[in-house]
């Protein structure tokens, strides 16, 4: 094992001269690295940078977001995926205002508690907000300590996670935020799944793996779990008065959300015609397909343009009319996104 203080002090003088500019590292409000840490998680930087902004200025304050309608949130969220982030973060910030005080407690098992905050969102915040003495264990981390110390456990398992934060844990007891940080930079960075750049590494010498020549076999990690394929069927329904039939989702995935109708793609057309009291026609042939991948699903949808007759469409509560105009006013998900931007070309 390697000094602590020249590893440590190595890689903290590389991370303030060669870190990303960031929004959210130019503040010390909790919130907003707490709405950065949710927005990162399995989302790409360039991506959160533009969404971050916005959201801090539609809700600046813990108490503005608690008084927000989920509606409201989850399009300010329409296109980082992963919704139930901002469900959980919306739900968390409404108990920080009535068991906090609108304070984001700087108690980590307080913070803990809070709804959809787990080990890594608790470790990150409390460390780069209030510098307390938590090591984060992210991708990055796992990648990166696995290769400077050649390890060779599985950290697709939570016990390893348990271990590496241990073995993290001398390293945090001052500048954790910081720590933390530079380590996540140096595997976002230097330290890549692919083609790492060993050769620019600030702590090289102090990596086992690079030694043994075993980088690209670190970390170990055990296959994901396949994602199962669902093979869909959407109709695109629209009046001559520019109104597109929607529906609200009740389901857990994507829950609360509007999509265009949608079934199995095995569902005949004479029965969906006959669950609509025969009042649309539904056209013979798809007008394209999409696929979409989801984390451990794929959706497989082949989209129908559909003329209604009449609007007395069946009793669903869930489906309704509305303005083609009025579609940025409802929380799409990306797949009926694209497919209302497909169509509306091709009209």
């Amino acid at each position: 094992m390697y000094s602590e203080p020249s590893f440590k002090e190595t890689l903290i003088t590389w991370f303030d001269q060669h870190q990303r500019q960031m929004p959210w590292r130019e503040t010390t409000n909790p919130y907003y690295i707490w709405i950065s840490e949710v927005m990162l998680q399995q989302t790409q930087v360039n991506t959160v940078r533009s969404y971050y902004e916005r959201f801090i200025s539609d809700f600046p304050t813990i108490e503005s977001l608690a008084r927000a309608d989920e509606d409201d949130v989850l399009k300010r969220w329409e296109g980082l995926g992963y919704y139930s982030r901002a469900r959980n973060f919306h739900t968390a910030v409404k108990e920080v205002v009535e068991k906090h005080n609108g304070v984001v407690p700087d108690d980590p098992e307080a913070f803990l508690a809070l709804k959809g905050v787990g080990p890594y969102t608790q470790a990150a915040v409390m460390s780069i907000a209030f510098d307390l003495p938590l090591a984060t264990v992210d991708g990055n981390v796992f990648r990166v300590w696995s290769r400077l110390n050649d390890d060779t456990q599985d950290t697709a398992l939570q016990k390893t996670r348990k271990s590496y934060e241990q073995d993290l844990l001398p390293y945090v007891q001052s500048q954790s935020g910081t720590f933390n940080q530079a380590m996540m930079e140096l595997g976002a960075l230097i330290c890549t799944p692919t083609s790492p750049l060993c050769m620019f590494c600030p702590v090289q010498e102090h990596c086992e793996a690079f030694e043994k020549g075993t980088v690209l076999e670190r970390p170990i990690k055990t296959k994901k779990q396949k994602k199962t394929l669902h093979r869909l069927q959407v109709l695109y329904v629209e009046d001559e008065a520019g109104n597109m039939l929607l529906e609200q989702r009740d389901q857990s995935l994507l829950r609360g959300m509007w999509q265009f109708p949608m079934y199995p793609v095995e569902t005949s057309h004479a029965d969906i015609e006959q669950e609509f009291d025969h009042h649309i026609l539904i056209d013979e042939e798809p007008s394209f397909h999409l696929k979409h991948q989801f984390t451990h699903r794929t959706w497989d949808i082949a989209v129908y343009r559909a003329k209604v007759t009449d609007h007395h469409i069946g009793g669903n509560p869930f489906r309704h009319w509305i303005p083609c105009s009025d579609k940025k006013q409802y929380t799409f998900p990306v797949p009926m996104t694209k497919i209302f931007k497909a169509m509306q070309q091709a009209d």
